[in-house]
Formats: C-alpha cells, sequence, structure tokens
C-alpha cells in the first residue's frame, strides 16, 4: 500500500472522498436502483444528463463499463466502431466489446493532440452489411496523448462523417470537464454533436466511483438492459451516488486549480537535467515527459522511494496527474523531492 504521506501523482484516481461528501454520502436517500425506486441515483442521472444536455443518463459502476454499455447498445453482433489508435477503449478496457458483443474495433490515427482525421474516419468506414460501420468513438480530453482537450468544431466534424455515413458519434468523455475548462468552454456546447457521452466522477471530481453514459431518452432505456446484462445493476447504490452527484455540483469549477498546478509542475519539471518536455503543451491535468540518459523504472523506484508516486506508459515516458488532493506547495515540494532524485540517478543502460 503506498505509504499515505507520499505525494500521490499517479492518476486523479486515487482522490479520497472530502468530509463534505462523505456527510452526504451518510445521509443519502437510497432505494433498490435496479426495481428504479433509489431517488438519489435518479437526482444523479437526470442531473448528469443536464449538465451536457442530453435527455437522459445512466449510472454505472466505472468509465469502463459506461463506455461497453455504450458499445453494446449502439452495435449489434458483427458491427464495428472506429476508435482512436490511443484509445483508452482500445488499450485499457479489456477488449470487451470485441469479447462481449463481438463488435469489433477498428482504429485511426490519432495524432500527437489526440485528434483524427475525419477523411481517415470517411475511407475506413464500411455500409455492411457485414461488417457495417455502427459507431465511431472519440476520447475528450486524450489520456494517452497527453491530455489533451478536442475542441468542439473537431468533434463536429467527425460527427458529421459519422452520422453521414449512418454511424452514431459516441465520445468517451470520462475527463470532459477537464477539456471543457482548458478550452474555456461549457460541456454540454463541447459535446452538442455527439449522440452518447459518458464521463467519471472518480477522476478529477474526487468521487470514490461511479460514470455515467448520457444519451437520447430511448437510448438510455435500452442501455439500461444491458447495464444489468454485464452485472452492473446495483441496489442501494443512492449511497455513492450522492459523493458523484456532490462532486457534480461543486468539484466542476475547482478543475482549474488542478490545471493550474499541472502548468507549476511543467515549467518545474522542464529546468531539470533530463527531462524532456514542452510546457506549452499541458492543456488540462497531465504532465507526459521523456527521460534521457537515465533508466526509467529506476528513476520511478527512487522517485517512489523518495515519496513521489507517478506512473508511465512506456520505460522512458512518464505521467504524473495532478487532483484535488494535490496542491501547489505539494507541487513545489515533488519538484525538490525530483531534483534530488535525478542528481543522483543512475545512467541508462546502453542500447542493445
Amino acid at each position: 500500500m503506498p505509504d499515505p504521506r507520499a505525494i500521490d501523482l499517479r492518476s486523479d484516481t486515487v482522490t479520497r472522498p472530502t468530509p463534505e461528501m462523505r456527510r452526504a454520502m451518510a445521509n443519502a436517500e437510497v432505494g433498490d436502483d435496479v426495481l428504479g425506486d433509489d431517488p438519489t441515483v435518479q437526482a444523479l442521472e437526470a442531473a448528469a444528463a443536464a449538465r451536457l444536455r442530453k435527455e437522459a443518463a445512466l449510472f454505472t459502476p466505472s468509465g469502463t463499463m459506461a463506455n461497453l454499455v455504450a458499445l453494446l447498445t449502439h452495435c449489434g453482433r458483427g458491427e464495428e466502431a472506429i476508435v482512436g489508435s490511443e484509445a483508452h477503449i482500445l488499450h485499457h478496457e479489456g477488449v470487451g466489446a470485441p469479447a462481449l458483443g463481438g463488435i469489433s474495433l477498428r482504429a485511426a490515427r490519432n495524432d500527437a493532440r489526440g485528434g483524427v482525421d475525419p477523411t481517415e474516419v470517411r475511407s475506413l468506414m464500411r455500409d455492411g452489411p457485414a461488417p457495417r460501420t455502427a459507431l465511431v468513438c472519440l476520447e475528450n480530453s486524450h489520456n494517452r496523448c497527453g491530455g489533451a482537450a478536442i475542441p468542439a468544431h473537431a468533434i463536429r466534424a467527425v460527427a458529421d462523417v459519422a452520422h453521414a455515413g449512418g454511424a452514431a458519434l459516441h465520445v468517451d468523455g470520462a475527463r470532459i470537464f477537464n477539456a471543457a475548462a482548458a478550452l474555456e468552454t461549457d460541456a454540454a456546447d463541447l459535446v452538442a454533436t455527439a449522440d452518447t457521452v459518458s464521463y467519471c466522477f472518480s477522476k478529477g471530481l474526487g468521487a470514490p466511483v461511479g460514470s455515467v453514459l448520457t444519451g437520447p431518452r430511448d437510448f438510455i432505456a435500452r442501455a439500461r438492459a444491458i447495464r444489468r446484462q454485464v452485472g452492473g445493476g446495483m441496489r442501494q447504490s443512492g449511497v455513492i451516488a450522492a459523493a458523484a452527484l456532490y462532486a457534480l455540483e461543486h468539484h466542476v469549477d475547482r478543475l482549474a486549480e488542478d490545471h493550474a498546478n499541472a502548468r507549476r509542475l511543467a515549467r518545474g519539471l522542464a529546468e531539470l537535467p533530463h527531462i524532456r518536455l514542452d510546457p506549452d503543451g499541458v492543456d488540462t491535468n497531465m504532465v507526459f515527459f521523456e527521460l534521457d540518459g537515465i533508466d526509467g523504472r529506476e528513476f520511478r523506484q527512487r522517485l517512489s522511494d523518495a515519496g513521489v508516486l507517478c506512473s508511465g506508459t512506456a520505460p522512458q515516458r512518464v505521467r504524473m496527474v495532478t487532483h484535488l488532493d494535490v496542491d501547489a506547495a505539494q507541487i513545489d515540494e515533488a519538484l525538490a523531492r525530483i531534483r534530488r532524485v535525478l542528481e543522483g540517478a543512475p545512467a541508462a543502460a546502453p542500447a542493445s
């Protein structure tokens, strides 16, 4: 178990419920949500849909399940979805849609900023009868592409291509409010052209668990049955829905603080030896950098020993994520510890 005194920059999923959030959980009115009786879940779903100006919403235990339910509802067995080559759906969700739904995932190349070329999407789409492209998926903000925020015009361009080809557009908006904050726009405007959008409460918003799938009312009604098929029916889930509702009402505006801390971290890192990083490329709460001349695995271990936790998507690529449990003073302390580790870091092994 990580040292609770460590500065934990592994992910924004490590946040702990605030005291106010815990009180909301303790006081939550509950019922059996599978039977449609939980008033707190109902309030959360209504608020979550309204935030994006969608008709309805479905509370799920995780973002992975929200995306899985979206794909299973949009696509029939033997149909396909186009996703980005660096998409979370493709790399980090256990190939659930192919395994459980017989849905093919076809990759369009993500550029360095997480976007996809609408022309390439058009060339990849197939009109069947088998396979037929039933869905196109985008991710915003884009995790593996540095936490980049995808602007509305780029989403609209892909939506137009998808709709012209008879497919729907789904946005994996796990951190959609981070993207909206970075772009200084409203999240609903950002995804106005998407048919369905999922987003997480357990990342930057700081709730302990839960995500939501939003979209048309008839679509969400069908998705609700599929959620139960994949084991997502919860009973007195108002307890966790209360935390998510609190997060939605109180933690969206404060995401700008995380972004400021990420920029603070990036500027400090860019001044250190052995680190390659463009601070201007940091859009949201994620800071990625490359290590030169030192061993990445050894660096991460020594940094952990020094009380700074991080993650990595490749041996020499490091990811650090800011969140509500890390303030500016802790960012400065993390930078001081990173500097000390770098000063004593062993050289990278020569390439074979």
